[in-house]
């Protein structure tokens, strides 16, 4: 099927678009945020979303309800998004959280599935729901927020780094699938970012007295480095090129550490990458 073309249009930026739609999950702060305003300026018409749905104040684009853990909730979002504009051109696929500092062994099955069920099935149920019609158009894009943690081990965060290296491998998988239909899939990872996220942090459910020192001791850290990271407009910004690349890339790094990181996952001696890691989070030498 051949693509359907928009007209182009220049923003008051500079920044070239095409007066396309975006629907951004998780848009109610932080980098899901950042990036529903970041592409309105862009010249987008974008639909955000969160649990709650629209909220008090002036934003630059829409917020709809949505949950991502229901099947229902994510397909009917869509079709509003559909029948209101008539295509979607691109989701970016946001909406997630964390579970504090923690044993791998400090959550119950109940919590893993849970954060499985928003963070991994709910960008799999958004991507199911979007790509028929994207099929149709003959164009879109999907824009998974992934992590570094998407490529690096996380100790006392395993889950998390779980379901984002399983985004990873999925939408690389799935973008060999679509491309030939005009659809592309795209995965942003950044590192640590300045957002609300760490203060909506869920606590493991099943603590042990055996982790607790450790448990405090990597919170800390890990609190730290938050608190001097960089501002999610950065992610927003390369959303944004990945959303506007002719040819995008499969993976997009987003912010000095996380470029680090990358070229250190892909170069660096084993040995070396696990000792940085260790003494990164002040955890005793390895045996």
């Amino acid at each position: 099927m051949t693509p359907v073309i928009s007209t182009v249009l220049e923003t008051k930026d500079n920044t070239m678009t095409t007066g396309r739609t975006a629907l951004v999950t998780g848009a109610s702060s932080g980098i899901g945020e950042a990036t529903a305003l970041r592409l309105a300026r862009a010249g987008f018409k974008v639909y955000g979303t969160s649990r709650r749905g629209g909220m008090a104040g002036e934003r630059a684009f829409e917020m709809l309800a949505l949950d991502v853990t229901s099947d229902a909730s994510v397909e009917a979002t869509v079709r509003e998004v559909i029948e209101r504009e008539g295509r979607l051109d691109v989701l970016v696929n946001n909406a997630g959280f964390g579970v504090a500092p923690g044993g791998a062994e400090e959550s119950s099955m109940e919590q893993a599935r849970a954060i499985f069920d928003t963070n991994f099935f709910g960008m799999l149920r958004m991507t199911r729901a979007v790509v028929p019609h994207m099929r149709r158009q003959g164009a879109g894009r999907i824009i998974n927020i992934g992590s570094v943690l998407g490529f690096l081990p996380m100790p006392y965060g395993a889950l998390y780094a779980a379901t984002k290296h399983a985004l990873s491998g999925y939408s690389e998988s799935l973008d060999h699938e679509l491309r030939t239909r005009g659809i592309r899939v795209s995965v942003i990872e950044p590192a640590y970012t300045k957002t609300p996220f760490d203060s909506n942090l869920v606590e493991p459910d099943a603590k042990l007295e055996e982790y607790g020192e450790v448990r405090a001791a990597v919170g800390k850290t890990v609190k730290a480095v938050m608190a001097a990271a960089g501002p999610p407009s950065g992610v927003a910004e390369v959303v944004l090129t990945a959303a506007n690349a002719a040819r995008p890339k499969l993976r997009y790094t987003a912010g000095r550490l996380a470029v680090r990181l990358r070229l250190l996952r892909r170069f660096a001696p084993e040995a070396l990458l696990d000792a940085g890691i260790r003494k990164d989070l002040h955890l005793d030498a390895a045996r």
